[in-house]
C-alpha cells in the first residue's frame, strides 16, 4: 500500500498546475454469478464458491476514483476498488487446495478477495455537443487471496500482479444528463480481465455535486501453472462524483 501512495504522489505531481478535479465515491449491491477455483491447477480439485458453498452477505462494494482533466481530452485518474467475498457451507466433496485436504462433510469457511489498484489515462478523440468518444490504458495491480480454512485446518494462495488494460469510453449528453458507458478489459493468453460500468448521472447541486446510478460487470481469472480461477460479479451502482478546481 506504501509503494502504491508513492506511485500516485509521483504521478499526480507531474500533471499540470490547471485542470479539473473531481472524486468518485460508489457503492451499491453485489451478486455473484460463478467463482470457479482449482489451486494448484494440476493437482487441485475444481469447486465453485457460488455453486457449493453460501456467499454470506449481503456484500456492499465500495469503490473510490480520483480523475484530474486538462486541456479538455486528457484524463488521469486513480481508483481504488476492494472487494472481498465470504462463504460458508459443508464441502459437497473432498477438496485438494494447495498443499492440504479438505474432506467431504467439513464445514469450510472460505475467502475471497480481489481488490484493485488503477491508474488510467484516456484521450477523447470525438467531442459534440451530445457526444463523447475516448479510449485510453489503464495500469492495474491486483491483490488476491483465496482462502479455506475450517476448524483445525486453514490454507490459502495469495497473488499480488500487475496487469495492462485497454479503456474505452462513450457517452451521450442530453440536457443536464449523461449516459455512458466506461470499462477497462483485456483478454488473451491465460487470462481476461473486464470491468464495465453503464449507467446515467446528473446533477444534484449545479454541476459541482452529481450523482450515478448503473450497473457493473466485473469478469475475469486466469488459467496458468498454479491457479486456475474465474470470476463473475454484477453491481447494482449508485454513487456520487464532486467536481472541484
Amino acid at each position: 500500500m506504501q509503494r502504491i501512495l508513492i506511485i500516485l504522489i509521483a504521478v499526480f505531481s507531474t500533471l499540470p498546475a490547471s485542470g479539473q478535479w473531481s472524486v468518485e465515491v460508489e457503492s451499491g449491491l453485489s451478486f455473484q454469478s460463478y467463482n470457479d477455483v482449482r489451486i494448484p491447477n494440476q493437482s487441485g480439485t475444481t469447486f465453485g464458491f457460488n455453486e457449493d458453498f453460501e456467499l454470506q452477505g449481503p456484500v456492499i462494494p465500495f469503490r473510490l476514483r480520483l480523475n484530474f482533466t486538462f486541456y479538455e481530452k486528457n484524463h488521469f485518474s486513480a481508483l481504488f476498488a476492494p472487494l472481498a467475498l465470504d462463504y460458508e457451507g459443508s464441502a459437497p466433496f473432498d477438496i485438494q487446495f494447495q498443499s492440504t485436504l479438505f474432506e467431504q462433510g467439513e464445514y469450510i469457511r472460505g475467502f475471497y478477495k480481489f481488490n484493485s489498484y488503477r491508474l488510467g489515462y484516456r484521450r477523447d478523440f470525438l467531442q459534440t455537443e451530445n457526444w463523447t468518444l475516448g479510449i485510453g490504458f489503464t495500469t492495474k495491480i491486483r491483490d488476491a487471496r483465496v482462502k479455506l480454512s475450517t476448524a483445525e485446518l486453514s490454507d490459502k494462495k495469495d497473488d499480488l500482479g500487475f496487469v495492462p488494460l485497454l479503456n474505452i469510453y462513450a457517452a451521450y449528453h442530453h440536457n443536464n444528463l449523461t449516459f455512458w458507458l466506461d470499462g477497462d478489459g483485456l483478454a488473451g493468453g491465460p487470462g481476461r480481465a473486464f470491468d464495465v460500468f453503464m449507467g446515467a448521472k446528473g446533477p444534484l447541486l449545479d454541476n459541482k455535486l452529481l450523482i450515478k446510478g448503473g450497473y457493473r460487470l466485473l469478469e475475469g481469472g486466469a488459467d496458468v501453472s498454479d491457479v486456475y480461477n474465474f470470476t463473475l460479479v454484477h453491481f447494482a451502482v449508485l454513487g456520487l462524483i464532486w467536481n472541484f478546481y
